[in-house]
């Protein structure tokens, strides 16, 4: 069978693994997803095209757990942040497009290392953010979905306030499923989704599943905080390479 995007038998199978690492991880922790896999993405292949099938995968992703994180949703929350994001989609993506394949991996990278620097610092919110504290992470977080890492601002944000681990989550699995869908028919519009893109979101579903499913079997079994923590490290050392790989 011939894999969408040009890809080789082991860029597929590279990042069939890389798909069902990045699942888990949304499964577990209901956020990290796009970032872990567009990151180990840039290490094989030009990671541009990949991201509209990864919004795909993670609107898919909330129909297998829209029914355990109805109650848990923070409303006050979420409603300003997807109002920013809104704001911000369309100029981010239209620059995005116009880049190419080692300005995108770069300015991708980049971006991840140092949303992830911030995330490791252990920042922390002295007061309650109101509703303009919220709109403006939300407009940073649609400016950066436009490679594909919107929900690492947010993941800051909340991070850094006093949250349980099942409104976090389920917050964070709510707006990353809004701004993918305000993100999609912009990155349409510029010509970034194709036949291709179908195809890589139907070969991705049956992984997506699996992935998804193994990962709330967790949810409740382990450390929020240190799993998050390991991510997070993991995401800063892959920028890294990235980054080296662009400028070597």
């Amino acid at each position: 069978m011939e894999l969408p995007f040009d890809l080789t038998t082991g860029q597929g199978a590279y990042l069939a693994a890389a798909l069902f690492v990045a699942a888990y991880v949304r499964g577990y922790s209901g956020c990290g997803f796009s970032a872990i896999f567009i990151i180990l993405a840039a290490l094989t292949t030009n990671p541009l095209p990949l991201i509209p099938v990864i919004f795909a995968c993670e609107i898919a992703m909330t129909l297998f757990q829209a029914r355990g994180i109805r109650a848990h949703v923070d409303w006050s929350r979420v409603r300003p942040l997807l109002i920013g994001a809104a704001i911000a989609t369309v100029p981010s993506v239209t620059v995005m497009a116009r880049l190419g394949e080692d300005q995108a991996r770069l300015a991708i990278s980049t971006v991840i290392l140092v949303l992830s620097l911030i995330l490791l610092s252990g920042w922390q919110l002295r007061r309650p953010i109101g509703f303009k504290g919220n709109l403006s992470v939300g407009v940073l977080s649609g400016m950066v979905n436009s490679a594909g890492v919107g929900g690492l601002p947010a993941a800051a944000f909340l991070t850094a306030q006093p949250l349980a681990p099942a409104v976090f989550r389920a917050t964070m699995i709510v707006f990353l499923t809004g701004i993918d869908i305000f993100a999609l028919p912009v990155m349409h519009a510029n010509g970034l989704t194709g036949p291709s893109t179908l195809v890589g979101v139907a070969l991705a579903f049956p992984i997506l599943g699996l992935g998804v499913w193994a990962g709330g079997l967790r949810f409740s079994s382990a450390s929020q905080s240190q799993f998050r923590r390991v991510i997070v490290i993991l995401l800063t050392l892959f920028s890294i390479l990235n980054i080296a790989k662009v400028v070597a």
